[in-house]
């Protein structure tokens, strides 16, 4: 179990070295589409090496009329 836990540690850690390497951590994201792609992005790990590049929509729900 210890190494499983440990695989998965490792994992998002190049996932977030990934999203770092893309830019997505100079600010703060403006919609939940930039959050969504950064979380993607971190959960796709070694992924993102191997020519995987998520992207995420949100779509805010309007009011009704």
């Amino acid at each position: 179990m210890r190494i499983v836990g440990t695989l998965v540690i490792i994992w998002l850690i190049i996932g977030a070295f990934a999203a770092f390497q893309r830019g997505y951590f100079g600010g703060s994201p403006d919609s939940c589409t930039e959050a969504g792609t950064v979380a993607i992005t971190i959960v796709a790990g070694p992924l993102n090496y191997m020519g995987v590049n998520p992207k995420m929509a949100c779509e805010v729900p309007q009011p009704s009329q």
